[in-house]
C-alpha cells in the first residue's frame, strides 16, 4: 500500500498513508451524504452547516491546523485528499470550505495567539464559517486598487466601502476583508486584513442572482463598520503580503480542477451505452490523463506546502490550467451527450450539465483571471 512522506511543522516526517485515508472518506460517504442530496458543482454544491460538522467529527475539518489550537495536525497532503474525495462525490461543502482552505492557514500564519486561541478550534469543529471580502464593483483580479476604507477610531477601525460576489455572506459568520489602510500609500502598500462580523451594525448584505438561478454570491456594504482592534488580521499594512501568501491556498486545491468531475460521472453513468464508440472513449481518455497531470501539480503544492514553502505563482498555474480544464470538460461532456438540456429536466445528470454550461464561464474569472494568472507566471519564468 503507498505512502507518501511529508514534512511540515504539524507532522514532521509522518509516514502518511494516503490510500487508507482515501478509502475511509470513501466509505463514509457512500453512506453518510444527506437525504436527497443532489452532487454539484465543487464548492458551490452546497451549504450544510450538519454535514460540515458531521465530517469535522471524522477529523476531516481542520486537518491542518495544529493540536495545539483544536486542529488535527495533520498536513496539506491529507487534506488535499480528503478534499479530492468530497469534491468528486459532489458532498455539500461550502459552509466550511473557505475557513478551512484558506482562512485558517491565514490565522495560523499572521494572526494573533488570542485569534488563534479564539478562531481555530471553532473553525476545526464546524462551528464558525467565513466569507471572503476582496473583490469590489471597480477591483477584481486587482485586488491592490480597492477602495473599500478602514479609518482608525478609538479602540478599533470604522470601515467603509462596498465587496462584491461575496460568496456565503448571507450565511457565513465573519469575512476576512481587504481594505486600504492608508490612502496616502504606494498602490501595493498600506492595504490591512480585518476579521468583519457579517452580523455587524453597518453591514448590509445583498444576494446577487446568476444565471443558473442561484444566489450564493453576494454584494456587501459597509458602512462605518466597526472593527475592534483584536479583530485586525496581521500586521497594519501588510494586507498585500498577507492575502498573495492566502491565494496560494484558495488556487492550488482540488477544487480548481474537480468542480466538474461529476460531469463526467454522470455521463458514464447515464450514457454508457455510447462507450462502445472508439471516438468517445478517445475522447474519455483525453480528460482522464488530463486529470491525472493536473492533480499531479496539485499533488506537488499540497507537498511544498507541507515543506513550509509559498507556492503562490505555481498555485496561479494550477489555478489557470484547472479552470481552463473544467471548462473543457463541459464543453466536452455537451459535445458528447449530444442532446438539449435545462435546469428543470428529469435528469440530475443533465440539470448539473445545464447549470456547468450557464455558470462554466466564471470558472476563470473567480480567482484571478486566465490574463493575470498568466501574466504572475510568466514574471516567474522570466525573471526566476
Amino acid at each position: 500500500m503507498s505512502t507518501i512522506r511529508q514534512r511540515s511543522s504539524t507532522s514532521p516526517s509522518q509516514p502518511v498513508d494516503v490510500q487508507q485515508l482515501r478509502a475511509s472518506v470513501r466509505e463514509y460517504l457512500a453512506t453518510s451524504l444527506p437525504e436527497g442530496h443532489e452532487p454539484g458543482l465543487g464548492m458551490s454544491s452546497g451549504h450544510n452547516p450538519e454535514f460540515s460538522r458531521s465530517l469535522a467529527a471524522q477529523g476531516w475539518v481542520g486537518m491542518a491546523i495544529p493540536t495545539r489550537y483544536g486542529g488535527r495536525g495533520r498536513g496539506a497532503v491529507e487534506r488535499f485528499v480528503v478534499a479530492e474525495e468530497l469534491l468528486a462525490a459532489g458532498a455539500p461543502v461550502n459552509a466550511h470550505w473557505i475557513a478551512d482552505r484558506q482562512i485558517a492557514p491565514s490565522i495560523l500564519r499572521f494572526g494573533s495567539e488570542q485569534q488563534k486561541s479564539e478562531l481555530l478550534p471553532r473553525i476545526s469543529n464546524a462551528e464558525l464559517f467565513f466569507s471572503l471580502g476582496m473583490s469590489e464593483p471597480e477591483s477584481g483580479s486587482d485586488l491592490a486598487s480597492v477602495r473599500t476604507r478602514a479609518r482608525q477610531v478609538e479602540g478599533g477601525w470604522c470601515l467603509n466601502g462596498q465587496k462584491i460576489w461575496t460568496s456565503g455572506a448571507h450565511l457565513n459568520d465573519y469575512a476576512v476583508t481587504l481594505c486600504r489602510s492608508d490612502p496616502g500609500a504606494e498602490k501595493h502598500a498600506g492595504l490591512s486584513q480585518f476579521i468583519v462580523d457579517l452580523r455587524a451594525d453597518g453591514v448590509t448584505v445583498a444576494p446577487i442572482t446568476i444565471l443558473d438561478g442561484s444566489a450564493h454570491f453576494n454584494e456587501v456594504t459597509l458602512d462605518d463598520v466597526f472593527v475592534p482592534d483584536d479583530m485586525v488580521l496581521g500586521k497594519i499594512g501588510d494586507g498585500w503580503h498577507q492575502v498573495t501568501s492566502e491565494l496560494a491556498f484558495e488556487r492550488a486545491g482540488p477544487d480548481r480542477y474537480l468542480s466538474t468531475y461529476q460531469l463526467v460521472q454522470g455521463f458514464l453513468r447515464d450514457d454508457a451505452d455510447k462507450l462502445s464508440g472508439a471516438d468517445i472513449r478517445r475522447e474519455i481518455g483525453r480528460l482522464a490523463a488530463r486529470y491525472t497531470v493536473i492533480r499531479q501539480l496539485g499533488l506537488s503544492i499540497a507537498v511544498a506546502i507541507d515543506n513550509g514553502q509559498v507556492p503562490a505563482r505555481e498555485a496561479a498555474l494550477l489555478k489557470d490550467i484547472g479552470t481552463t480544464f473544467e471548462q473543457q470538460v463541459i464543453e466536452t461532456i455537451h459535445s458528447l451527450a449530444n442532446r438539449q438540456v435545462s435546469l428543470t429536466s428529469p435528469s440530475a445528470f443533465e440539470r448539473l450539465l445545464a447549470r456547468a454550461i450557464l455558470t462554466g464561464p466564471s470558472f476563470t474569472l473567480r480567482g484571478g483571471t486566465t490574463e493575470v494568472l498568466r501574466m504572475m507566471t510568466g514574471r516567474k519564468l522570466i525573471n526566476g
